[in-house]
């Protein structure tokens, strides 16, 4: 046998699930294609034409956008945001991307053509307001930086960032390498490879005995994105976590098997919470053919820290467990740290209480946290109508 004959794991998105079959999205009003791109265009009065644009980027993900998850995501949860964004009299232009994972700054690029189509079909001078959610507070940050340092006119009043890591996303190590140690099933290390996860992970590894680092793109990146002034400093800036203020995680313990895999090809497989210290297990993989150890050094235990969550190691152990008996300890665990959400401090400190911290030394104007630690980009009627509440009147 070889590792050729290791079973397919069926592909899950470890920064972002994937979802159930969902009802489509009402038909937008327009659609703009742009390059490498798209953006619809959903207007709050249809006779009236677009008069106060709303452009809210798409996040991080494998392929293009789907405007069906997005609807639902955002509108179909605990809050209506799109509904009440509209009956305040704001127009919504979602933009989506012909490939989520490219680079940032290349999906910047599609987001400064949406924001010139909106200048260029507004009706009336009323200010843009862009933003996006995850990944798409960090695309159009970098876009309306960039169009500031090159002189360019962007008529934007305000930012506002969803859930976003601005000091970087946290995907635990031992399931990065577990991405790369399945070898029949590539798309997985392929996801953790591509340029925008290796912008956005404070640390990654792109094979199983690769040592976490900050990667040579999110290096680069942020020096790019410092080149044209770090933020755009015309609109006004807002952001919201889904995490929490008080310093009080999900409660994730560190150094704990959040999945064991005690039959079938991977037997003997177990996914562990990180754990600050040197020499950290983080991983035990196994197959009938291979087997590594993944250790971390100097890495804080992040899995438990405040912040927006995903179900990162239970979706990994529900896909295992179609291999082999599997049990899953942790299911959901910190993905964008509070700290780097509001850009108010790093990981490595990601228990800071927020709270007690002078919101003036955030890099946001003003920002609002999640009472309870929520899933990453979980629209809420606390944060959602918190952002609708400060948009250009």
């Amino acid at each position: 046998m070889t590792d050729q004959q290791q079973p397919v794991v069926e592909p899950f998105g470890f920064l972002a699930p994937t979802p159930p079959a969902l009802e489509p999205a009402p038909a937008p009003d327009d659609t703009w294609e742009v390059p490498g791109g798209t953006a619809w265009v959903y207007l709050s009065d249809p006779d009236a034409g677009l008069r106060r644009p709303v452009i809210l980027s798409d996040g991080f993900e494998s392929g293009p956008s789907d405007l069906d998850r997005l609807w639902a995501g955002l509108e179909r949860g605990d809050y209506a945001f799109f509904t009440e964004l509209r009956r305040r009299g704001h127009d919504l232009v979602l933009v989506g991307y012909d490939d989520r994972s490219a680079s940032i700054l290349r999906n910047a690029e599609t987001v400064t053509q949406v924001v010139f189509r909106a200048i260029g079909e507004r009706l009336g001078d009323a200010p843009l307001t862009v933003g996006g959610f995850s990944m798409g507070g960090l695309v159009t940050r970098y876009a309306l930086a960039k169009l500031e340092a090159d002189g360019v006119d962007h008529q934007t009043a305000l930012y506002l960032s969803y859930d976003s890591p601005h000091r970087g996303a946290w995907v635990p190590v031992g399931l990065q390498a577990f991405a790369h140690f399945l070898k029949a099933t590539p798309a997985l290390s392929r996801q953790i490879n591509s340029a925008a996860a290796r912008q956005l992970l404070w640390r990654h590894v792109e094979s199983v005995d690769a040592e976490p680092v900050e990667d040579a793109l999110r290096t680069e990146f942020l020096a790019e994105l410092a080149r044209v002034g770090s933020w755009p400093q015309r609109p006004r800036r807002i952001g919201v976590a889904n995490g929490t203020g008080n310093g009080v995680g999900p409660g994730v313990p560190p150094d704990e098997d959040a999945v064991t895999v005690s039959g079938g090809w991977f037997s003997g497989t177990a996914l562990r919470t990180q754990a600050a210290g040197d020499k950290r297990l983080v991983a035990r993989l196994r197959g009938l053919l291979s087997e590594a150890e993944v250790r971390t050094t100097g890495i804080p235990a992040l899995d438990g820290a405040p912040g927006g969550t995903l179900e990162t190691f239970g979706i990994a152990g529900d896909r295992l467990e179609l291999t082999g008996s599997t049990e899953i300890a942790v299911r959901s665990i910190c993905f964008v740290p509070s700290v780097s959400a509001v850009a108010i401090g790093d990981l490595d400190d990601p228990y800071a209480e927020v709270d007690a911290l002078d919101p003036y030394t955030s890099e946001l104007d003003e920002f609002k946290l999640a009472q309870t630690n929520e899933p990453h980009s979980h629209m809420s009627e606390a944060l959602g109508s918190w952002i609708l509440d400060r948009l250009p009147q």
